[in-house]
């Protein structure tokens, strides 16, 4: 994973052992079910793993801090951040069960300690489940992953940033910033990907953030 250590020079041997071993799993899974988009499978580097970790560019998180991955599908973002930060805690959830079954199999192949995924909408999780953040990738707009996650953001603060959504999207926001309810549209910041990183791949690409 060339570009991977480029941009993250600091990564332990532990965490270019797990990194590495990303591209073989989903290359076998990918044959089973389709847990990624096929023709994406000889892309994962950059447009998988390195698009999800766009968000710890943009944010900084406290050791012990918890975040739900909403929507994860084939364990983006939550697998790539988990990796990178060992001290942060990821529940991981979908409503596809094959889907998190991979998933599952993939923290037990990782060995990820942090890390819990989870078959269940986020719409039927109890409000009892607090989080600091949710993080989410292409799963729906900004209005409705508002929705699901205002009943699962902790009141009690501990980062620079109030407890919110944190959405990788693409491509033109306006209609989806429009579509916020109330004041949620005063409370939003976009982060274009390209600024961290200068790949192809990501021209209009955000990280889009909407206080909670």
């Amino acid at each position: 994973m060339d570009a991977l250590a480029r941009y993250f020079p600091e990564l332990t041997p532990e965490q270019r052992r797990q990194f590495e071993q990303l591209p073989d799993f989903y290359r076998e899974w990918n044959t089973r079910i389709n847990l990624i988009s096929r023709q994406d499978v000889d892309n994962l580097e950059i447009k998988h793993v390195l698009h999800s970790l766009a968000i710890v560019r943009a944010f900084s998180f406290a050791p012990g801090a918890h975040l739900l991955d909403l929507g994860t599908g084939g364990g983006f973002p939550g697998i790539p951040l988990a990796i990178l930060l060992p001290q942060v805690q990821f529940t991981l959830i979908d409503g596809t069960g094959k889907k998190i079954a991979a998933v599952q199999e993939l923290i037990k192949t990782l060995q990820l300690d942090n890390a819990t995924a989870l078959h269940v909408r986020a719409e039927a999780m109890k409000p009892r489940h607090a989080f600091d953040f949710v993080v989410s990738r292409a799963v729906a707009p900004l209005a409705q992953l508002l929705q699901w996650s205002q009943p699962l953001l902790r009141k009690r603060q501990q980062h620079a940033y109030p407890n919110g959504l944190i959405a990788l999207k693409g491509g033109d926001l306006k209609a989806e910033i429009d579509a916020l309810p109330g004041r949620s549209k005063e409370y939003v910041e976009i982060f274009a990907v390209q600024d961290f990183f200068p790949e192809p791949a990501f021209e209009e690409k955000w990280v889009v953030y909407v206080q909670g």
